[in-house]
């Protein structure tokens, strides 16, 4: 708008306005009319420097002077029932550690002083305040403790070790007793423990989003009977009594073989999820997935090796691993369907053949149609293994000079354990000729002392 008046004030028109304004029959007017033109026209070098100015509104109001620290926090952290409904502000209903800076005053601190522009005003009226030393306040602290007493105390769960779970104090791992008793019935010698325990959301028209509790949990006496359940309600504590309550009506027995481990391996599957589990001596203990460790523990099975492939979602992983478990058969079983004799090789026996169960029938005798027991119990199933490579010192000439020099009883053992499951004893072609040089048995040797004490 002003440029455009400057550029009318230049025109000639506006000249020839000013010259016509001059030649008006009025003495007294003319010369301040030309003392106001001349002040409004300016010269063009003038004109040719003006710089057009950014005016900028300020506001010196601010939303933030208005309200408190504490309203206006509470406003960002807090959430409408709406809100609640659709499952925002997840973090609003934590507990959480004690507010410290309640009660404090910025500026105002154990020495009670006045900071002008701090914690008081600079100018009050027409007077400027100046920074002044007031008197001690030895109230303080104590309104501050009874403050922070008002409050209540977070603690953070802390457990005994024999109570923890598998990572510190959540609920997956942990016992929550047994079940409760039904009529007569008291589950006297069980414990729960709890599988998973997780959050799970519905959506519906109504009520928006719908958040439950989910928890799987097995329970068991140590002794062959177990079960276990899924749980949902809107409370933990509901969720966990509802799924306890439930492991404890679908109770099961589980086959063991010599109250220590499964009879036999076996293959076992429920969706994507694939396990292959091994029979292990007494003492090897519990080598496996941590849901299934859980699970043996509750049933009262000691030594296993299990491996899990595929798909490792927990509920799966629990009914494949029950399923596995009653599907096993026992050695009579084996023996009666296969109508061979169940034959079994341990270490304690010097790996000689035992008889473990004869088929109730017939006995076939041909051994090359007898199957397989590896393929035949794990349903012809290989599990994935590593390649095993030799050690890199069997390249090396000093192994080659050790093996030279054990050529000779390299195969001594075998040797032996063929005499034993031929002859019942380790003997040689000169046995029969020289019985004095027949070599004392372990067994025999103990029954031969026992009779030169009986003598």
């Amino acid at each position: 708008m002003m440029s455009s008046m400057l550029k009318r004030l230049l025109s000639p028109k506006s000249i020839n306005i000013a010259q016509s304004v001059v030649s008006i029959k009025r003495p007294d007017i003319l010369p301040d009319c030309t003392r106001c033109y001349r002040s409004l026209i300016t010269p063009q070098t003038k004109v040719v420097q003006f710089q057009s100015v950014c005016v900028q509104q300020v506001r010196h109001e601010s939303f933030f002077k208005k309200h408190t620290a504490e309203h206006i926090w509470k406003s960002v952290t807090s959430v409408s029932n709406a809100g609640k409904k659709r499952g925002r502000g997840k973090g609003a209903g934590k507990k959480r550690a004690k507010n410290l800076n309640r009660g404090q005053v910025i500026g105002v601190g154990v020495d009670n002083m006045i900071w002008p522009g701090l914690n008081a005003p600079i100018i009050k009226g027409r007077d400027l305040i100046k920074r002044t030393q007031l008197p001690p306040d030895p109230e303080r602290q104590a309104r501050l403790v009874k403050l922070r007493d008002a409050m209540g105390s977070f603690k953070m769960l802390r457990l005994s070790p024999t109570e923890r779970g598998w990572s510190g104090s959540k609920m997956p791992g942990r016992s929550i007793g047994p079940p409760d008793p039904i009529n007569e019935y008291n589950f006297d010698g069980f414990d729960t423990k709890v599988l998973e325990f997780k959050t799970v959301f519905c959506m519906k028209a109504n009520a928006g989003r719908y958040r439950r509790i989910s928890v799987v949990t097995v329970t068991g006496n140590k002794n062959g009977l177990a079960g276990f359940a899924l749980g949902k309600a809107a409370d933990s504590r509901a969720a966990l009594r509802r799924a306890k309550n439930r492991a404890g009506q679908k109770l099961m027995y589980i086959e063991r073989y010599n109250n220590h481990t499964v009879y036999h391996d076996f293959f076992t599957q429920f969706c994507n999820t694939r396990i292959f589990v091994e029979k292990r001596p007494e003492g090897h203990g519990l080598i496996c997935h941590r849901a299934i460790k859980t699970i043996c523990e509750m049933i009262g099975i000691k030594d296993l090796y299990a491996k899990v492939e595929g798909s490792t979602n927990l509920q799966n992983i629990v009914k494949a691993f029950f399923l596995g478990l009653l599907k096993q058969k026992t050695h009579q079983q084996l023996a009666d369907e296969t109508n061979y004799h169940l034959v079994e090789f341990r270490k304690e026996n010097d790996y000689l053949p035992v008889i473990v169960a004869s088929p109730k029938g017939p006995v076939k005798t041909d051994p090359k149609e007898a199957p397989d027991f590896l393929q035949y119990v794990m349903d012809n199933k290989v599990r994935l293994r590593k390649k095993k490579f030799l050690p890199f010192y069997t390249k090396k000439t000093h192994w080659y000079i050790k093996e030279k020099k054990i050529e000779i009883v390299r195969n001594m053992d075998k040797a032996k354990y063929n005499l034993l499951a031929e002859y019942g004893e380790i003997r040689s072609f000169l046995t029969d000729k020289y019985p004095e040089c027949r070599p004392v048995q372990k067994k025999s040797f103990s029954k031969q002392i026992d009779e030169d004490e009986n003598q």
